[in-house]
């Protein structure tokens, strides 16, 4: 079975490998996550530090492919140095109106589909 949402025939080599980066961001979180979960339930410290190590791992994994994304794919440069690093409130900070998101809402001048309605 397939991953791919259109016909695979359809997809350029480059969006192939943009499915197979943000698949593999996708299991490298995921492994995160596992990894976390069993180092804070763990009541072996030995066997904690060895799942913390495999988790730090896999947060570098996952890094590595969100620098590759940054790198290659449309969009994720400008995103990421919009949004990463930065201090104060995530949802006040660069522009991002509470009530006018990409959902939706907006003030009275707008489409109510966020930005393209500006």
């Amino acid at each position: 079975m397939s991953d791919y949402h259109e016909p695979v025939d359809e997809l350029s080599q480059e969006a192939r490998n943009f499915s197979r980066a943000l698949k593999s961001m996708k299991e490298e979180i995921e492994a995160v996550d596992w990894y976390h979960q069993r180092v804070v339930t763990s009541n072996d410290k030995d066997l904690a530090a060895i799942m913390a190590h495999n988790r730090d791992e896999e947060i570098e994994h996952a890094c590595m492919t969100l620098e590759w994304l940054r790198r290659n794919m449309p969009g994720w440069d400008e995103e990421l140095r919009n949004w990463l690093f930065k201090e104060g409130d995530l949802m006040g900070a660069h522009g991002h109106d509470h009530d006018d998101d990409d959902h939706g809402g907006g003030d009275a001048d707008s489409l109510g589909i966020g930005k393209i309605g500006k």
